[in-house]
């Protein structure tokens, strides 16, 4: 088989796997003109339909589905084989991609790949923030990051980072025209600044627990935002009150800046861990970047 039909194959798995020309052809790195014109040669080459395609979407026929059970596996070997000759350099190098939502990739990831960056040129980190649970193999991620209780159990966890704790603020302007609440209860009465995670299939319920009493409250406000930037900017603003990681706010209550409500209503709950399957051949890259995570 001539070398480009190899490659064929190669896209036609990011494709089937994507669903999607747009998305396969930011992930290959190529246009899509290029992309399609590809899989039609392969298609012809092969003679059989691979691919259905509408205006909106595209996916595999069965012949096509066929196929992809097929070599996508042996697509996968032959990548983690690649990545593995990096254990034959002097010094670690290649590309790891990661998937962590925001808050870990700020408060954890980011602090420590400005330590071992510069002083290792060859190594490429890519981080997708991402707040749904995140198939890291089917996605061709190296290793992902989540709260404790949210890894799988069939996946290596390695504690990062240390407990978490929440925080609900609001600015001085706010809490000057409200009253501050007492119990999370009167947070429904309020005007919260929400957040919309995937994960939950809607807006975020925020949780409180005291004395062993567990509390999801179901609040409201004119703002719904997916990150956490827009959310602490509304609450200095004085648009709101926010649900937001203590480490975040912190230096902001300590100025004066945001106050802080309910505080005994927020106990710390277990942190970030970096998970990856067990079958992981580590590279010295990803040793690297192990070894500098791990916490304490």
């Amino acid at each position: 088989m001539p070398t480009e039909s190899y490659d064929q194959l190669a896209i036609f798995a990011v494709v089937a796997q994507e669903r999607s020309f747009t998305r396969a052809a930011a992930k290959l790195g190529m246009s899509q003109p290029a992309l399609s014109r590809s899989m039609r040669q392969l298609e012809e080459r092969l003679g059989v339909r691979l691919l259905a395609r509408t205006t909106r979407s595209v996916s595999p026929t069965e012949a096509g589905e066929h196929l992809l059970r097929v070599v996508a596996p042996r697509f996968d070997e032959i990548n983690t084989e690649l990545a593995s000759l990096n254990e034959f350099r002097d010094k670690p190098a290649g590309k790891l991609r990661i998937t962590a939502d925001e808050h870990a990739a700020i408060s954890v990831l980011q602090p420590v790949l400005a330590k071992i960056l510069p002083s290792h040129p060859d190594i490429q980190i890519e981080v997708i923030v991402d707040y749904g649970l995140t198939d890291i193999v089917a996605e061709g991620y190296d290793a992902g990051v989540r709260l404790g209780g949210q890894v799988a159990k069939d996946m290596i966890a390695l504690r990062i980072g240390p407990d978490v704790r929440m925080a609900v603020v609001g600015s001085p302007a706010y809490f000057a025209q409200h009253p501050r609440p007492k119990t999370p209860r009167d947070l429904i009465r309020h005007n919260c600044i929400t957040i919309r995670l995937p994960t939950y299939g809607g807006i975020f319920a925020w949780e409180f627990e005291k004395k062993g009493e567990e509390l999801k409250v179901r609040v409201e406000g004119q703002l719904v935002f997916n990150n956490i930037a827009m959310r602490l900017d509304a609450a200095l603003k004085g648009l709101g009150l926010a649900y937001m990681p203590e480490d975040l706010v912190q230096a902001h209550i300590t100025k004066g800046r945001l106050i802080r409500v309910l505080p005994d209503w927020c106990p710390p709950f277990p942190g970030y861990h970096l998970y990856y399957p067990s079958r992981r051949q580590s590279s010295p890259a990803f040793t690297l970047l192990r070894e500098a995570l791990r916490y304490p």
